[in-house]
């Protein structure tokens, strides 16, 4: 929350008449003119009033590719100005914008999430004063009722307070914890708290964010080899002249292949915010850029769910190039060996709802969402919980911080936004989605030993007390008891390290 907070502007520039002037954050109102130069942070909500621009949006969307605005778009403050200055009629300000409200979920999803009581902790509030209870009864019983000296009654008294230690009863959970956090560690895998490693052994329904975690967010042109070289060529040289990752991308495809055309014809490249570039080329202007800046009518062949670019030369067809985000390679994988051990698998995403259902299509996932902000992604959760489920949140960027904080367990990459790392459980490395699976399986085969750990330290209490109290065990004897109870915690804890959960384990 506090990161998020860092993205707020102090002061804003509004449009009063024919001049401009400074004026703090909290005295913004409603239907003020803000003026927003490139590079510059939106500090309302509001839209766009004139200009064209290039805005990442990722903190509501939580997608790398930036968004064009022009006029009537609407855009939130914390997003990034890229390409264009912006003329915005202000819509909120201040704890009024969606930036704020993230902030508010964020302090709620934390202060809403209950402490995990461990069953060790509530049984070691019991266990003392039973223990010193039972030692009293051993020395009355010895000394009263068998007419026993004092020294015997003392001795057996002892006995029973040495045998009833609760080493292997504390030692139940955190052995276990600490060996498989150990094992993960070896994977790449950072568990920050036992307790969010407990809760992720009991969820039954996993949450995907799809960009960033469920594909690279780099994004790649599609059959680059279909496209003829002369085309290609052309708009990858063009392309070079801009930042935009969608160019980017087209310049990355072109690498290797023969060139039709050489940069040295292209000159008098100008890119124009939130539409495209307009190049000369042999002395004909060339266009590269959305459909609306090439001239492409509306029906044309396109609008598929990719994101695209077209190139419009004077007197033949566009060219429609096509981009999409890929997939990580293990993530198709990763979602039917999920559903294979019973659990549930949803994505939600902030990119459109078209983008969305290609790639849950591709990745096997029946339950998805797209077009969702970040209070609709904590709803969302929340909705789940509510009907009974327990939830792996697993995201990585800005706008699913407030959705991590929320649910019964969460996880992110390490390449995720700081704020995303802060509120999850458990932070992973890697290029793949295998350590969310490596966990999960982990978790539960903990769980499984922290269980047959209490039952051991019970089994052991419920057979060593009783011989102690009636005089068959020496302080001796309970102190090599005990200190056996202890190893027998710990070896079982060990077998984490056999590796016998992590094929197999349900």
């Amino acid at each position: 929350a506090e990161n998020l907070i860092t993205l707020r502007a102090s002061s804003v520039r509004v449009v009063d008449g024919d001049s401009e002037r400074s004026v703090p954050v909290r005295d913004v109102r409603a239907g003020m003119q803000v003026l927003v130069s490139p590079g510059e942070r939106i500090s309302v909500d509001g839209w766009v009033e004139n200009g064209n621009s290039d805005v990442d949006t990722s903190l509501i969307t939580g997608e790398t590719t930036p968004a064009s605005v022009s006029k009537g778009d609407k855009v939130f403050a914390g997003t990034l100005n890229i390409s264009g200055a912006l003329r915005i009629r202000t819509a909120a300000a201040g704890e009024r914008t969606l930036l704020a409200e993230i902030v508010r979920l964020m302090e709620a999803a934390e202060q809403g999430q209950a402490k995990y009581v461990r069953l060790a902790d509530r049984a070691a509030r019991i266990y003392a004063p039973t223990v010193h209870l039972l030692a009293a009864a051993t020395f009355v019983g010895w000394l009263f009722v068998a007419g026993t000296a004092w020294q015997p009654a003392m001795m057996a008294a002892v006995a029973v307070l040495i045998i009833t230690c609760p080493c292997a009863l504390g030692l139940a959970v955190p052995v276990v914890q600490v060996m498989a956090s150990g094992i993960l560690l070896r994977k790449g895998v950072l568990v920050k708290s036992g307790d969010g490693f407990e809760r992720l052994a009991e969820i039954d329904t996993v949450v995907f964010d799809k960009t960033g975690t469920l594909t690279k967010s780099r994004p790649v042109l599609q059959d680059a080899g279909q496209h003829p070289v002369r085309d290609l060529a052309l708009a990858a040289n063009i392309a070079r002249h801009s930042r935009h990752p969608l160019c980017q991308a087209l310049s990355q495809a072109f690498v290797g292949v023969s060139p039709g055309v050489s940069a040295a014809d292209i000159d008098d490249v100008q890119e124009h915010p939130g539409q495209g570039l307009l190049a000369k080329v042999r002395g004909e202007e060339v266009r590269l850029g959305n459909r609306d800046w090439c001239g492409v009518q509306s029906d044309t062949d396109g609008g598929d769910g990719s994101s695209e670019l077209w190139l419009k030369r004077p007197g033949e067809p566009p060219v429609l190039f096509r981009f999409r985000d890929t997939v990580r390679d293990d993530a198709a994988e990763i979602v039917r060996a999920l559903k294979g051990r019973e659990l549930a698998v949803h994505m939600i995403s902030g990119d459109r709802p078209a983008v969305a259902e290609d790639v849950a299509r591709e990745l096997g996932i029946e339950t998805f969402e797209g077009g969702v902000r970040p209070d609709a992604k904590v709803a969302y959760v929340e909705k789940l919980m509510q009907a009974g489920h327990k939830v792996l949140m697993v995201g990585d960027g800005l706008n699913d911080a407030p959705a991590l904080a929320a649910g019964h367990a969460s996880m992110s990459p390490t390449s995720a936004a700081d704020i995303s790392q802060t509120a999850a459980d458990i932070v992973y490395q890697g290029e793949g989605v295998a350590p969310v699976l490596a966990s999960i399986k982990t978790a539960r085969f903990a769980r499984r030993l922290i269980k047959q750990n209490f039952g051991l330290a019970v089994l052991y209490n419920v057979i060593a007390v009783p011989i102690a109290m009636v005089g068959l065990a020496s302080p001796l004897i309970a102190a090599i008891a005990m200190s056996g109870s202890s190893l027998a915690v710990t070896l079982n804890a060990m077998r984490l390290r056999l590796g016998t959960g992590m094929g197999t384990g349900k």
